[in-house]
């Protein structure tokens, strides 16, 4: 059903999921063909369409960092630690 509708992330999918359980693939399928703007709709234009409103789906999130996000970090800091300039250096010019 994906080429059917946006899907972006992975509460778009749950909620997709939840719409082919609780109404079925012809009526999401049928919403679409009745839907008026241009391209795929978002999936909230296929629940007002269908009148149907899903519910909050929520996504689990990282609570610990990654070793390459670590990494990133730190490149991040040294970059900006040589852009620092110091005030002799400003006296100078």
């Amino acid at each position: 059903m994906e080429h059917l509708v946006r899907v972006y992330n992975e509460k778009d999918r749950q909620t997709l999921e939840w719409l082919r359980r609780h109404v079925g693939d012809a009526a999401i399928a049928s919403a679409v063909s009745r839907y008026a703007g241009s391209g795929k709709p978002y999936l909230s234009a296929v629940c007002r369409i269908l009148g149907v409103r899903a519910p909050e789906f929520s996504t689990p999130h990282r609570t610990a960092s990654s070793q390459i996000a670590e990494h990133s970090l730190t490149t991040i800091r040294s970059i900006l630690a040589a852009r620092t300039v110091s005030p002799r250096a400003l006296a100078s010019w």
